[in-house]
């Protein structure tokens, strides 16, 4: 059964964003998780129940992984060399982005004011996304 079991077994394993190939990309996924992350900020700030409180927490440090994931699949999926190429403040742009969904933007701050950086980063992912789409 051993023997079995290693034969079959896949030798290489590929990930995507999805189980196939789809190319469908928008910025907008990123961007509802983000407008998630801000408005749970806003209700940490005027709610006082320590319950509620951790609950929020937790749930946008969950959204804001997934503003991560969905900016790194535009990232390494969608822009290719001549889309850096075109715009060099690409590369900086994204990961200012995922940074401001992590340990020191939003996953680590119930600041809406970091819900409100991230929004602003992605709107320019999203601004140079739809430039490309056109050309």
């Amino acid at each position: 059964m051993r023997l079995l079991s290693r034969i079959l077994s896949p030798r290489l394993e590929a990930t995507a964003h999805c189980d196939l190939p789809c190319g469908v990309y928008d910025p907008a996924q990123a961007r509802i998780e983000a407008e998630s992350v801000k408005a749970i900020q806003e209700k940490y700030q005027n709610n006082e129940d320590p319950e509620f409180r951790t609950r929020a927490i937790l749930i946008a440090g969950e959204r804001s992984d997934l503003v991560k994931h969905h900016l790194w699949v535009l990232w390494t999926d969608y822009f290719k060399p001549p889309h850096f190429e075109k715009y060099p403040q690409l590369h900086e742009l994204v990961n200012k982005a995922t940074k401001a969904a992590g340990a020191t933007g939003t996953k680590g701050s119930m600041d809406p004011k970091t819900g409100q950086e991230l929004l602003d980063y992605i709107a320019e992912i999203d601004k140079i996304f739809w430039e490309t789409k056109k050309g």
